[in-house]
């Protein structure tokens, strides 16, 4: 069945739509300025909803998972989420080191020769996961595929592709607008 025509992806596009699409202006991370954005931390803060959502990103967990890397903040509870439904450990990744106690990027298990599955709430052009993916890569993870979401769709946007890695949204942006 295509999305589209799923009456309850459907419907859980009609209520995150209705809950996080705000009208202003805003500026996403690549520095644009928008009149729409979704606020994903709207459904995120929405228990029944983010379960709606982690729900539909389970079947999009490639079989070779071995950790879930949820990146820093969006992707941390939905991470949380996914974990328990799937029973899969989840590792939650930071922008940055930190610069005391552990000093890690990653906090949770070992990620060296493991395959991550990174979760992010929302893409844009793809720059945190970008940045996450590689970074994981140094640290001696296998990083090919991010579950998010929802997918902006921006046009020519996204850096991704060039880095080998898949994207598997629950949401799209084209399917919000066809609320």
């Amino acid at each position: 069945m295509t999305a589209d025509k799923d009456p309850a992806l459907l419907e859980l596009a009609r209520d995150v739509d209705r809950l996080c699409r705000l009208h202003g202006s805003f500026t996403l991370r690549s520095g644009r300025v928008v009149e729409e954005y979704f606020d994903k931390f709207l459904f995120e803060a929405d228990p029944r909803l983010l379960r709606r959502i982690v729900e539909r990103m389970v079947p999009l967990v490639p079989k070779d998972t071995e950790v879930l890397g949820g990146i820093e903040l969006g992707g941390v509870p939905i991470a949380a989420v996914l974990s328990q439904l799937t029973e899969l450990p989840a590792a939650y990744v930071r922008k940055e080191e930190k610069a005391y106690g552990t000093r890690k990027l990653a906090e949770g298990p070992d990620l060296s020769g493991r395959h991550v599955t990174l979760i992010e709430d929302a893409i844009t052009t793809g720059g945190a996961v970008r940045a996450a993916a590689l970074a994981l890569r140094d640290l001696g993870a296998i990083v090919d595929t991010v579950v998010c979401a929802i997918d902006r769709e921006e046009p020519g946007g996204n850096v991704l592709d060039e880095i080998g890695v898949q994207i598997r949204p629950v949401l799209t942006r084209t399917l919000l607008d066809a609320r």
